[in-house]
């Protein structure tokens, strides 16, 4: 919805008449050229009212099993807000990926180790396949083979790599592989460091 037709919602009448903002064309239009990184401020009368934040788009990403496994841990405070907050602005953006490798690993974690009711199990496993899932194929396995042989990653670990570049991820979030590493134009990103 453009801004210059948004409807104020909730509220007293007072209360919607000071939070809609009316932008006129001229200005919609420069709005939409701005370059990332370009400040806009809101003036009244040349005094700052309010800053616009820009909103910056997530790169494709995978998720690696930690950081979904992380979101259920109650033992691990900080690192559990973190994963919730990667996942739910990977599913916002739609820019999240993960693969059956994951889902399976999530699982098998989950109730082992975290003991985590199996139906309550089954069901986060249906709500991370809401995001995009890479299901390897043959190639891929193969591939994975190769990059375990030749770089040293564990078989597990060159499978996710190999998914995370198949499916056109530029970042890998993981815990326990190399940060900071790019491997075929994915990056390696710690997000609990």
């Amino acid at each position: 919805m453009s801004a210059d037709r948004a409807k104020p919602r909730g509220g007293t009448r007072n209360e919607q008449t000071k939070s809609r903002i009316v932008l006129p064309k001229e200005v919609l239009a420069r709005l939409s050229n701005l370059a990332a990184g370009d400040e806009v401020v809101i003036t009244r009368s040349g005094r700052q009212v309010a800053p616009i934040e820009q909103q910056t788009k997530l790169p494709r990403t995978f998720l690696d099993t930690n950081v979904l496994v992380y979101a259920e841990d109650e033992s691990e405070p900080v690192k559990r807000k973190k994963a919730v907050a990667l996942i739910l602005e990977h599913k916002r953006q739609r820019t999240g990926v993960v693969s059956l490798q994951i889902l399976q690993e999530f699982f098998s974690t989950v109730t082992r180790k975290l003991k985590l009711e199996v139906g309550i199990a089954r069901y986060k496993v249906e709500f991370h396949s809401r995001f995009v899932v890479a299901e390897p194929s043959v190639s891929d396995i193969l591939a994975a083979i190769d990059i375990h042989r030749l770089h040293s990653f564990s078989f597990w670990d060159a499978l996710v790599l190999q998914m995370a570049k198949q499916s056109g991820c530029r970042v890998l979030l993981s815990e326990d592989m190399q940060h900071g590493r790019e491997f075929d134009g994915v990056k390696i990103v710690n997000p609990f460091l």
